[in-house]
């Protein structure tokens, strides 16, 4: 019999490595606090990758911003395709998939029937709003709203069916695991980005200050944990320091209060978008973001510039968001270290240089994104019916022919109170 002749001594077991996985067993059998930034030969050449990225990505970042609210929905949709790529790809077996032919496409079928659901219920109200000087177009989408979750429903079912027909013999647990993971991808994926993309509609800024104050807290703590970091933080990122960390809460408070202020006086970033049309916003910014003026001390010493400051209620908002983005938001990147640890990654993938994948910049993103909107829902936006909450409704819920006998009995309601007045 041959000999391998990688086969080593005998006795001792090969290691196999996947093909195309971005292994990398030495990063993470490294001990904690075994390789800091602060000791690393090639830390600047690293550095000056990450920092190209960063630039490119914060340059095209901003210009999305500056399109408006369905660039930046649309941006929030690409995001979501890579990161389920990425994520498909993490326990997908090459040789299971060469006999299951069509079985990947399953995965996409339930992928985009989940996306066709969440999108459904979350701009429903707006697309109504665009349609409704159109006569037919309003028909067409109040046809697609009634039957929007009946429509999604068979689209799952068709899933399902499909999935249960292609069960083959010798496949099932790994048919059945790819399923199991599908679905936990997509709530992974969809429930983050549900609350994104309603934190858009609800004023740019509502999306821009939490997602700068990640980045923010991001870049701060590599750069305090490169320059002065020694003392690690926690096992499961052994690059992680404690000085970062401490850094990283401080510079991203600060920015929060700063970037709310500066933010706050742009309307087209506060101002919410009720349609799907790309024009230009101008509204009432409401008490929020209509500044307060606050007088210096006479014991402020001579040199300091300002005698009066003006300050943003929602300012004080911020400083609530900046402190879940520096201290509970990063356990979003724990887990997602975690989690990359426990299938001997690396990185989710390779298309940031320097970054890793598109997973890889959004485990905070995600934790921070749901929290933006509860907070906003619980302590921002009002509480109590509005006109325009009932109208809402009154626009989606009714059909031309019900608002019309609405309009008439509300309309006879109103005469007979005056009636009764008079």
């Amino acid at each position: 019999m041959q000999k391998d002749s990688n086969s080593g001594a005998p006795g001792t077991p090969r290691l196999r490595r996947r093909r195309g996985s971005n292994e990398d067993p030495q990063e993470v059998t490294k001990a904690n606090g075994a390789h800091l930034l602060v000791d690393d030969r090639s830390k600047y050449r690293s550095m000056l990758i990450r920092l190209y990225s960063t630039l490119w990505m914060i340059g095209g970042f901003a210009f999305i911003i500056y399109m408006g609210h369905l660039y930046i929905w649309a941006m929030v949709v690409v995001i979501q395709i890579f990161m389920a790529k990425e994520l498909f790809n993490l326990l997908r077996k090459a040789h299971e998939d060469k006999q299951l032919p069509g079985f990947r496409l399953l995965n996409w079928h339930f992928f985009f029937t989940a996306m066709l659901f969440v999108y459904g219920r979350i701009l429903s109200q707006r697309l109504v709003n665009t349609v409704t000087s159109d006569k037919f177009l309003y028909k067409l989408v109040s046809r697609f709203i009634k039957y929007h979750m009946v429509t999604c429903y068979f689209l799952y079912i068709t899933g399902f069916m499909w999935f249960i027909l292609t069960l083959k013999k010798k496949r099932y647990k790994y048919q059945f695991g790819q399923y199991a993971w599908t679905h936990m991808i997509l709530i992974v994926v969809f429930t983050q980005s549900s609350f994104t993309v309603a934190n858009i509609f609800e004023g740019i800024f509502w999306f821009l200050l939490p997602a700068s104050l990640i980045v923010i807290n991001d870049i701060t703590a590599y750069i305090f944990g490169f320059f002065f970091g020694r003392t690690p933080l926690i096992k499961l990122s052994p690059k992680k320091t404690w000085e970062g960390f401490i850094g990283a809460s401080v510079s991203t408070i600060i920015s929060a209060f700063l970037l709310a202020n500066i933010f706050g006086r742009f309307r087209w970033l506060t101002c919410p978008r009720k349609d799907l049309s790309a024009g230009w916003l101008d509204c009432d910014p409401g008490l929020l973001f209509k500044p307060d003026y606050f007088t210096v001390p006479e014991w402020f010493p001579a040199w300091f510039p300002w005698r009066e400051i003006s300050v943003l209620p929602v300012q004080w908002h911020a400083l609530w968001l900046g402190l879940f983005a520096s201290i509970i938001a990063p356990f979003g990147g724990f887990f997602a270290s975690g989690f990359k640890r426990a299938f001997k990654i690396k990185d989710f993938g390779d298309s940031i240089p320097g970054h890793g994948g598109i997973t890889d910049r959004m485990d905070c993103q995600m934790v921070m994104a749901v929290f933006a909107y509860i907070y906003h829902q619980s302590f921002v936006a009002p509480q109590n019916l509005s006109i325009e909450m009932v109208l809402d409704q009154i626009i989606m819920n009714l059909s031309f022919e019900e608002q019309r006998d609405l309009y008439s009995k509300l309309g006879q309601i109103i005469q007979e109170k005056m009636f009764g007045e008079s």
